[in-house]
């Protein structure tokens, strides 16, 4: 089937311009096409934006194991409203993806049940260092240096060196230092507010952890990528490497912060920890300036119930992979940062850091992972409309300007104005680690 996008605006690959794209066998066929040629679908795409399929490259789906929280079909059908076209999951499941065999199952039940594109990574531990080196079909290792539990946490510096010399995929790392939380949090008794969460989970523990990496990627000459930065002193670390070394924001640290306790409780309790005001001005600052390269929404859902525990019982992470464009074309509409490099952060760099097979980018031969935005179109984020299966969101009631109406994956359109096609299913994303 041949369908046609008409009269689209674009920033890639015309500045600004107004033109017409063919979709045809999953690919983007033809950019201006002639204007005999026959097509089977029409889209009249006037006053529209066409972007890339946003690549969300750090998200938990909680399937297998957690299910009741998320699982891959509802996660994905919230990656569609929000015009993520592919992302990739953590190992933290139930059982952890710490095995190639584990890997290859996930893979199966996502193709059954995902309706976006996915990859997942496979996760380090102390012991598993033959499964890393083997590791296929996967966009990296994912180690945890600190904040984790059991076999996911790699805390030691044999096995950490170990990993960083004896293996090839590009390593994504948590950084938060166990010793510092556990002082932390014994001078706090453990904590009695979810605002001593960011008192235990502090600016030194995220610091010292992305330092220990930082010079293990460099000892090593091994491509490190650090998720979730959510202080200024870690762009200290990451700003003069970035030949080797590439990060990661998330929204949840660029809006909020230690002042929101009061109003949000729960709901932004998250690892790392939010931060102060002061970070969050940093990070606005090393996004704009490509010190932080990707947009990703650490989508980590829990029910409601979960998270209103009383701290510490309340557990970390938030929902937020259907808001994430939304929030950060309003940021364009109020000025805060350039459409430009919202787009290249969240859909053409991810391709890169991850190497990934034609995508990312609108041209003739890539894949057709497409979203139209309307950029004036206004939204009011509602916990009941969500479409992730735990029904919250932090940001509930906020008001945003800039909503994406409709997703193509692989050419199919799973999403038009509020209305979704389930008779698609997304695709395996390819890597090609040889580049």
């Amino acid at each position: 089937m041949r369908t046609l996008i008409k009269n689209a605006k674009c920033i890639f690959p015309r500045e600004t311009g107004i033109f017409n794209l063919i979709i045809e066998n999953n690919k983007i066929a033809f950019i201006d096409p002639s204007p005999t040629m026959s097509v089977d679908v029409t889209i009249n795409a006037e006053g529209l934006l066409l972007i890339p399929g946003v690549i969300d490259d750090h998200v938990h789906m909680r399937e297998p194991g957690l299910t009741h929280k998320e699982d891959l079909k509802s996660g994905s059908i919230a990656c569609a409203k929000g015009g993520v076209t592919s992302f990739f999951d953590m190992p933290n499941t139930n059982p952890s993806t710490i095995s190639n065999d584990n890997l290859l199952r996930k893979l199966e039940l996502a193709s059954q049940k995902s309706w976006v594109n996915y990859g997942f990574f496979i996760g380090a531990t102390r012991q598993n260092l033959d499964q890393l080196r083997f590791a296929e079909r996967t966009p990296g290792i994912k180690i945890y240096i600190g904040s984790s539990t059991g076999d996911l946490l790699v805390d030691e510096q044999n096995p950490l060196e170990r990993i960083f010399a004896e293996t090839s995929l590009t390593i994504c790392a948590h950084c938060e230092d166990e010793t510092t939380i556990i002082s932390n949090s014994r001078a706090l008794d453990g904590g009695r507010s979810y605002s001593s969460h960011s008192q235990i989970r502090d600016e030194n523990a995220a610091f010292i952890a992305a330092r220990r990496a930082v010079n293990l990627a460099l000892k090593h000459n091994h491509r490190l990528h650090i998720a979730h930065v959510s202080t200024a002193k870690e762009i200290e670390l990451i700003h003069p490497n970035k030949n080797l070394v590439t990060a990661e924001v998330c929204p949840h640290h660029l809006y909020f912060n230690i002042e929101d306790y009061d109003r949000l409780g729960a709901r932004i309790q998250m690892n790392p920890a939010v931060k102060t005001r002061k970070d969050n001005e940093a990070l606005w600052n090393a996004l704009i300036e490509d010190d932080i390269n990707v947009i990703a929404s650490d989508h980590a859902p829990h029910t409601l119930d979960e998270k209103n525990k009383p701290y510490p019982k309340s557990p970390s992470g938030i929902p937020s992979v259907e808001n994430i464009l939304p929030l950060m074309l309003d940021a364009v509409n109020k000025g805060r940062i350039s459409l430009e490099r919202v787009v290249k952060t969240m859909c053409e760099t991810p391709a890169k850091i991850w190497n990934i097979a034609d995508k990312g980018k609108i041209a003739e031969g890539y894949d057709a992972d497409l979203v139209l935005v309307d950029m004036n179109k206004k939204m009011i984020v509602n916990d009941e409309e969500q479409m992730t299966k735990c029904k919250w969101s932090p940001w509930n009631g906020e008001g945003l300007t800039g909503v994406p109406t409709h997703t193509w994956v692989m050419g199919n359109l799973v999403y038009c104005e509020g209305k979704f096609d389930s008779a698609h299913r997304g695709r395996e994303i390819q890597f090609n680690h040889s580049k």
